[in-house]
């Protein structure tokens, strides 16, 4: 599937602005984790686009959440690598994985809201974040308070920490226009 039509896909179901720009800041960092650590740059960004797509559908519901994306994918002919990976993301239901793909979803989901957070305290400026101002907002527990830090550090079983805020960061950066930023 290309970037297109997961972004159709995405937004035919996404409503909400912030969750839209969830859902590419997501998959522009996991494009980015793929191309370091050795995933399918396109299909990690697939994924990304595509990991909340039945949060609108289900309300929230955590206990629902990313099984019924798991069958609205397989319903529109996505394959397993893909909804597998869409469903296996809601770690409360499924458990931690070991899995590349979904240790780098689960890390990419949550750096992605802190550091939209660590923008918007500076005026809409991600140009203006560093990875030291992430790595301090890191350790505020209180800041981004839906940033499950445990699950961020996860990906320290393929990188340093302080890599993978400066990997995000710059994601984030290369999308900033397309996320409303500057």
């Amino acid at each position: 599937m290309n970037r297109e039509d997961a972004l159709g896909i995405m937004t035919s179901f996404l409503e909400k602005e912030s969750l839209r720009n969830h859902c590419l800041a997501t998959a522009a960092i996991m494009k980015a984790l793929a191309l370091r650590i050795g995933g399918d740059p396109d299909q990690w960004e697939t994924i990304g686009l595509l990991h909340d797509i039945d949060y609108e559908v289900v309300g929230g519901d955590m206990q629902r959440h990313g099984n019924e994306g798991y069958q609205m994918l397989l319903e529109r002919g996505l394959g397993e690598e893909i909804a597998g990976a869409v469903r296996r993301h809601n770690d409360i239901l499924h458990g931690k994985s070991e899995k590349l793909v979904d240790v780098a979803l689960q890390s990419a989901d949550n750096i992605s809201g802190l550091i939209i957070a660590c923008a918007a305290v500076k005026g809409g400026r991600i140009t203006e974040v560093t990875e030291k101002t992430i790595r301090k907002k890191f350790k505020e527990r209180s800041f981004a308070a839906g940033c499950r830090r445990e699950n961020v550090e996860d990906i320290t079983r393929f990188m340093e920490l302080s890599e993978f805020f400066s990997l995000s960061l710059t994601a984030l950066q290369g999308i900033r226009s397309e996320l409303g930023l500057s």
